[in-house]
């Protein structure tokens, strides 16, 4: 797997200040995207052992928050594979921190339902995160009102609840995660 950059004092992509991951691969190809380089798969440097000790380190501080992957797309079979483990290790490391990700896929009607890849590593990864924003960003539904979305049609869901209740349990701002 390749990545785009790592931030490492990120405050757009979740509360409070986040190291965030730029994941490289993306198919979804939205129209006006904000990172059209990350489509490509080899984008970036490789993601190796140093690359993930360097991002465990980074979580080190009281003052980070948590941890953003975004891209390029995390849930895209060859990402998920790789950042599965990755994730189980830091939720174990920080289980106190929160974990956030960007996906241009559907929880419910791609992810969940084995449309992208295999659905035991999805759920691996859904189970290491908190929050997850899904789907495509729609350039006529743009809206900079929008808080950690480009588009309206865009869902911050919280992972957990939503996996135990079998259906989307939406974040908003008095949420803290």
């Amino acid at each position: 797997m390749y990545y785009a950059k790592i931030k490492r004092y990120d405050v757009s992509n979740g509360p409070g200040v986040r190291v965030s991951l730029y994941v490289s691969g993306c198919r979804n190809h939205c129209k006006n995207c904000f990172n059209p380089e990350t489509w490509d798969f080899c984008y970036g440097e490789e993601f190796t052992a140093d690359t993930q000790n360097s991002i465990i380190d980074g979580l080190k501080p009281d003052y980070i928050k948590g941890f953003t992957l975004l891209g390029g797309d995390p849930f895209e079979p060859e990402n998920a594979k790789v950042l599965a483990p990755f994730m189980e290790k830091l939720r174990s490391v920080y289980p106190h921190k929160s974990f956030w990700c960007f996906t241009g896929y559907d929880l419910e009607k791609e992810l969940l339902a084995g449309k992208k890849g295999d659905v035991a590593t999805v759920k691996r990864l859904l189970n290491c995160l908190d929050v997850l924003v899904d789907g495509r960003f729609v350039e006529e539904l743009k809206d900079l009102n929008l808080l950690f979305r480009g588009s309206s049609n865009q869902r911050i869901i919280l992972v957990r609840p939503t996996l135990e209740s079998g259906k989307p349990v939406l974040w908003d701002e008095k949420t803290i995660v």
